[in-house]
């Protein structure tokens, strides 16, 4: 018969709410039903099912029984009927599918669904259902063609087909091309096929669905290492022989996360490299998943771990600030000083930096050179002068007093406050570009404009958070409780879950006793990185996350910089068209 293309998308997670099946659970312990369909033999379109048999077992033990014939509602087609034996006459007073599928979505409830070649026979049962409103319950799923070929060689059987695996392990039922028969001949090869994971030390219905697939010598291998870990929120450490830190990561589930390393859905390369360099796992509990991700980012930046690929250099971010004298210019730097008063960043490359550099340039009339001037001695003066971008200082062409209101004011304004001047001046030339049909370099102002934008809504949101000395917020916590977090200066101090039905102040007064102690600092991130301060900022702008107390007032300019979210995102976005209208 034809087999349609299917891809089994549950069989690429472990997570215990697919199918309501724990992967954890021990395979003497898990409830299978083992299915076999007969079609007509075209491809899964809804119908075309004229056969189901189904057979629930558990410990070796038959629970029931499902059998039934299928009306297609089409003719079949005679080489299915020379094959299987079902005659036209045979389905005539059989029910339709949608009649027989609830009882089957029943009988199929809380179990592993097993089949030989189970993409071709979950692939139908899943159009059926969607064809007639029903919901497929997306079980867990177990392929004995898939899992036949992990563990026979072709020295023991010559093929995987359903015919010569029943002989190899001698089943009580031969196959038949009848589903029933078949399905009862599938459950005796399943569990010859259990038999031999014992000596791959495969003893859970999760791990025996990833062995079904393909993994790589290595994760089979080193498959141990993942066991005995915690199931809460936290920290994860792959290390070395020697002790060394090599990858870092963080979960909601320990446990289950490091197990998704060791299964085929884990194809990159360096992880691969990563896994066979590794001699143990290291977990780290935390309260809830903000804490997990601000340790997680505090390892990586202080062990910078070979495979890990973000995170790992926060000293390396870059400023663009104003410097002193009386004619200013930009200058990307990698430290302010507490002298330096306006300034943009943090920016996490000099590319980035320099875009928005470009930006005010195209904006105000900063000067771009690098002379240190004077006021007493004349400089001769750049081409950009002689092209009039800029108002020749070096000349003495222009008062300081004037230099920096028409181009030292604007970036400060723009960062501290309102960069609607810089986006006008912006806008404009994005305009004039575009009605002279010079849409590349309309293009690349664009990408300028959003440089600026981006820069300059990301510090004014960690300005307004770190400003703040003291700040305690809750969420209600999964399973009953509050997590519990609070903040200093834009750092994660203390964190700590209170117990369902208990108050959570006396956990809060209990966190505040212990937290770190924070001194403030100079600029946007005074006591903790960028990250750590915008994972902080999206945990409390969630809906369900609750302000409990504050040591000042968090506010935002009213005519800063997040009014322009809009704007920034066409501008990412490459709508260049739609520009000139959003000037607020």
């Amino acid at each position: 018969m034809a087999q349609a293309e299917y891809v089994q998308e549950s069989l690429a997670g472990l997570d215990p709410a697919v199918g309501g099946v724990d992967p954890a659970l021990p395979l003497y312990a898990t409830t299978f039903v083992v299915v076999d369909l007969e079609t007509t033999g075209g491809a899964p379109d809804g119908g075309g099912i004229t056969e189901i048999g189904a057979v629930k077992v558990r410990g070796g033990e038959q629970l029931g029984v499902l059998a039934t014939l299928v009306n297609p509602g089409q003719p079949i087609p005679p080489f299915i009927t020379v094959l299987t034996g079902i005659t036209q006459a045979m389905l005539l007073p059989a029910p339709p599918i949608e009649q027989v599928l609830p009882s089957f979505l029943e009988f199929i409830a809380d179990a592993v669904l097993v089949a030989h070649n189970a993409p071709y026979d979950v692939g139908f049962l899943k159009a059926a259902c969607a064809k007639h409103g029903y919901r497929w319950p997306n079980p867990r799923v177990l392929d004995t063609a898939a899992l036949a070929r992990r563990v026979l060689t072709r020295d023991e059987v010559p093929n995987r087909k359903l015919g010569t695996l029943a002989a190899y392990f001698r089943t009580t039922t031969q196959p038949t091309h009848r589903a029933l028969d078949d399905a009862k001949a599938t459950v005796d090869v399943l569990h010859g096929l259990i038999g031999r994971l014992g000596g791959h030390r495969v003893d859970t219905v999760g791990d025996a669905i990833e062995f079904a697939r393909a993994v790589t010598p290595t994760q089979r291998r080193k498959r141990h290492l993942a066991e005995g870990l915690p199931k809460v929120p936290g920290v994860y450490i792959f290390r070395a022989a020697d002790n060394r830190p090599l990858y870092v990561g963080t979960s909601v589930d320990i446990a289950t996360r490091v197990r998704s390393y060791f299964t085929a859905g884990e194809k990159r390369a360096r992880i691969s490299e990563m896994l066979a360099a590794a001699e143990r796992v290291e977990a780290v509990e935390c309260a809830h998943s903000l804490e997990a991700e601000v340790r997680e980012l505090r390892l990586i930046a202080a062990h910078a771990p070979p495979y890990n690929r973000r995170s790992k250099y926060p000293e390396r971010m870059l400023w663009l600030k104003l410097t002193d004298g009386p004619y200013p210019r930009l200058s990307i730097v990698r430290d302010l000083s507490p002298t330096d008063t306006a300034y943009l960043g943090p920016f996490t490359s000099r590319r980035a930096a320099e875009l928005a550099a470009a930006g005010f340039h195209d904006a105000v009339p900063l000067r771009q050179c690098t002379h240190r001037l004077s006021l007493r001695t004349i400089t001769p003066a750049c081409a950009l002068a002689e092209l009039g971008r800029c108002p020749a200082p070096c000349e003495h062409k222009i008062t300081p007093e004037e230099y920096d209101h028409q181009a030292a004011a604007p970036f400060r304004t723009a960062t501290a406050s309102d960069p609607q001047p810089v986006v006008d001046a912006l806008l404009a030339r994005i305009d004039v570009l575009s009605r002279d049909q010079r849409y590349e370099e309309a293009a690349v102002m664009r990408s300028r404009l959003a440089a600026v934008l981006r820069a300059t809504v990301r510090m004014q949101r960690l300005a307004a958070l770190t400003g703040i000395v003291e700040l305690a917020a809750a969420r209600p916590a999964a399973r009953g409780g509050w997590e519990l977090a609070l903040v200093r200066h834009g750092r994660l101090a203390g964190a700590g879950v209170s117990p369902p039905g208990v108050h959570p102040r006396p956990t809060l007064t209990t966190i505040r006793a212990t937290a770190e102690t924070v001194s403030g600092g100079h600029g946007p991130v005074p006591a903790a990185t960028a990250e750590e301060s915008e994972r902080i900022l999206s945990w409390l702008e969630r809906p369900e996350t609750r302000l409990v107390e504050m040591s000042s007032g968090w506010s935002s300019p009213a005519g800063g910089a997040g009014r322009f979210r809009d704007l920034l995102a066409k501008a990412e976005n490459g709508a260049s068209h739609q520009l000139s209208t959003e000037r607020s």
